[in-house]
């Protein structure tokens, strides 16, 4: 892991697209910027791990999952 120490203000670039900017310190707690391209996702670290569970629930659903939940939604008419 890479340690840098900023201060309040400064930034630091990842690339030529991601900019991480210190916004203030305040007791234990650190606000910070994040200057990232729109198509790019960025999540807490609690929530991409649950993102990461879900999805390997996924690849786990069998045959009959799949059938089950398609029998959830209603049945169309010809009207």
């Amino acid at each position: 892991m890479l340690i840098l120490t900023r201060r309040p203000g400064e930034s630091l670039h990842l690339g030529d697209h991601i900019k991480i900017t210190i916004l203030g310190v305040q007791g234990k707690q650190i606000k910070i910027g994040l200057e990232v391209p729109d198509a790019m996702q960025v999540y807490r670290e609690e929530v991409y791990l649950r993102v990461l569970e879900q999805n390997r629930q996924a690849l786990c659903a069998t045959d009959s999952d799949v059938l089950a939940a398609a029998n959830l939604w209603p049945k169309k008419t010809n009207e």
